[in-house]
């Protein structure tokens, strides 16, 4: 059994030279936001939920991305709502969002 029963990545990377990066569409802030979700609904801990920050993920041209293990579901993010519905949807509820999924 692993230590998190979901384990969520945020891209938070800031490339140089004005390149496109996950960093330039807020990910820090969306990542955060996330964690408080997630934390609001009780899903945070061991045996439970981990959102955390990530370097580069190497597609930043698709991005913002945040990747969700075990199951290797890769997202891309608009906005809070999409974040919300990533965590209760399959942070919570182990529903991939086929919507928002790369």
């Amino acid at each position: 059994m692993t230590y998190y029963r979901r384990h969520a990545f945020f891209c938070i990377n800031q490339r140089e030279g004005g390149k496109t990066c996950c960093q330039n569409a807020g990910a820090a802030a969306m990542r955060k936001h996330a964690k408080a979700r997630a934390k609001a609904l009780g899903l945070t801990g061991p045996g439970a939920v981990r959102v955390n920050t990530s370097g580069c993920l190497d597609r930043c041209e698709e991005g913002p991305i945040v990747v969700v293990y075990p199951e290797g579901v890769w997202y891309t993010y608009v906005d809070e709502e999409d974040v919300d519905e990533i965590v209760d949807e399959h942070l919570q509820h182990g529903r991939i969002v086929e919507r928002l999924r790369i």
